[in-house]
């Protein structure tokens, strides 16, 4: 499958936030606080893919204290939050890592992630994402945003590059197996 052929070449998978790495709901606190949630399941995917190598990266037309928490708490070091050019933002990144634009594999599910969606090597969109982004990409998650999507994502890219195994093993067998290698 095309896809596969993609993932083979991706270094760095960038996610979209609200309606990727969250269902899409915003929870409005009494003090006007925006709460969010994450699925447990994208967070140890976003692990494995450290442990295999990859880098990752959030883009999201969104701020929120919450997505940066979230983020440094999966050591994701590249967040850009209220992107209005996500293009922009995504250069920014090539340029800093010296990567490619097929290197990159992007996750979205909205209208403002087709600028994107048409530009990277792997455009990747969850289950409930609008018709015109599932129309633009290459692969589409049987989750939804939020539950799961992200896991699903990851570990396509890591199969294809004959990484899960090792990923898996490493779990198994903390320190007999070094999976970024």
């Amino acid at each position: 499958m095309e896809y596969e052929l993609r993932a083979k070449k991706v270094k760095m998978i960038v996610f979209d936030v609200d309606g990727v790495l969250t269902g899409g709901e915003l929870f409005l606190g009494a003090e006007g606080e925006v709460l969010k949630t994450f699925h447990t399941q994208d967070g140890l995917g976003i692990t494995a893919a450290h442990r295999a190598g990859l880098k990752t990266a959030i883009i999201t037309g969104r701020s929120s204290e919450m997505v940066r928490s979230r983020a440094a708490e999966l050591a994701i070091a590249d967040v850009f939050q209220g992107s209005l050019d996500k293009v922009s933002s995504l250069r920014q990144l090539l340029e800093k890592y010296g990567l490619e634009i097929d290197e990159i594999g992007y996750v979205g599910d909205d209208l403002n992630d087709l600028a994107v969606i048409g530009v990277v090597g792997l455009a990747c969109a969850v289950a409930n994402a609008v018709p015109e982004v599932k129309a633009a990409v290459h692969f589409v998650a049987s989750c939804h945003g939020g539950h799961g999507a992200v896991r699903e994502v990851i570990e396509m890219v890591l199969k294809a590059q004959g990484k899960w195994d090792m990923v898996v093993e490493s779990y198994r067998n903390p320190g007999a197996v070094n999976a970024g290698q």
